[in-house]
C-alpha cells in the first residue's frame, strides 16, 4: 500500500507540471508495468526527434496534448487515469521489450493484468484526432473526456483575406466581368481541383512525408516506402514521371 501511494502521488506530482508525463525505460517499468497499480495509464510511443523525420509523430502529439489538457484541466480530472509518452530516443529498450517497430502507436495499460488487443489504439483506421483517442479511451476505461481545444483563427483570417482579393478582383474588373461566364476557364480550374484532391500530391501536404528514407545501418536510400499505408514524396514524383 506504501508503494502504491508513493507510486500515484509521484505521478500526481508529474502531471501538475505537465499534463503528458515523459517516461524512459525506468519510469516505464516501474510506473506502467511493474504491479501495483490502482490506475489506468495511455502512453504514446512516438519518435518525436527532427532526425527521425516522423510529421506524423508530431501531429499526432499536438492531437495527443490536447486531449490531455483537457483531462488535465477538467472537473473530473483524478488519479485514475495519466497520460505519458515514450520517445523512440529516450526508451528504445522499451520498444525493443514490446516488440514495437513503428511509431505513433497508443496504448492503455489498465490497473490489473495485461493489455489486451483493444488496449492499442488502431490509429490507421480511425485517425489519431483527439476526439476519437477519447472516444476510445471511454471505452477501454470509462473515464469520459470533453476535449477543449483552443481557438484558431487562422482558417477565419485565410478565408477573410480570400474574400477580400476576390471581391478587390471583382471590383477592379467591375466594368468586364465576361470572364465569369467562360466554360472553359471554370472546367480547367475544376480539372485542377480535381487532379489535386486525388494525386499523391495531397496526400504529401496532408501527412508531411519525408523526401526519401536513408537507412542509418547501411546507408542505403529507399524512394518507396515500404508499406501500402504510407509513401515518400518521391513516389508521387516518380508516378508524375511515368504517367
Amino acid at each position: 500500500q506504501n508503494l502504491l501511494a508513493e507510486k500515484v502521488e509521484q505521478l500526481m506530482e508529474w502531471s501538475s507540471r505537465r499534463s503528458v508525463v515523459r517516461m524512459n525505460g525506468d519510469k516505464f517499468r516501474r510506473f506502467v508495468k511493474a504491479p501495483p497499480r490502482n490506475y489506468s495509464v495511455i502512453v504514446m510511443f512516438t519518435a518525436l526527434q527532427p532526425q527521425r523525420q516522423c510529421s506524423v509523430c508530431r501531429q499526432a502529439n499536438e492531437e495527443y496534448q490536447v486531449l490531455a489538457n483537457s483531462w488535465r484541466y477538467s472537473s473530473a480530472f483524478s488519479n485514475k487515469l495519466f497520460f505519458t509518452i515514450v520517445d523512440y530516443d529516450e526508451g528504445a529498450d522499451v520498444f525493443q521489450q514490446l516488440n514495437m517497430n513503428s511509431a505513433p502507436t497508443f496504448m492503455h495499460f489498465p490497473p490489473k493484468g495485461k493489455p489486451k488487443r483493444a488496449d492499442t489504439f488502431d490509429l490507421q483506421r480511425i485517425g489519431f484526432a483527439a476526439e476519437q483517442l477519447a472516444k476510445w479511451i471511454a471505452d477501454r476505461t470509462d473515464v469520459h473526456i470533453r476535449v477543449f481545444r483552443p481557438p484558431n483563427y487562422s482558417g477565419t483570417i485565410a478565408l477573410a483575406l480570400l474574400v477580400s482579393l476576390v471581391g478587390g478582383l471583382l471590383y477592379l474588373r467591375r466594368n468586364n466581368l465576361e470572364f465569369i461566364y467562360n466554360k472553359t476557364g471554370w472546367a480547367m480550374a475544376a480539372l485542377c481541383v480535381v487532379f489535386a484532391m486525388t494525386s499523391g500530391q495531397m496526400w504529401n501536404h496532408i501527412r508531411g512525408p519525408p523526401y526519401a528514407h536513408k537507412n542509418p545501418q547501411n546507408g542505403q536510400v529507399s524512394y518507396i516506402h515500404g508499406s501500402s499505408q504510407a509513401q515518400f514524396v518521391a513516389e508521387s514524383h516518380i508516378i508524375l514521371l511515368l504517367s
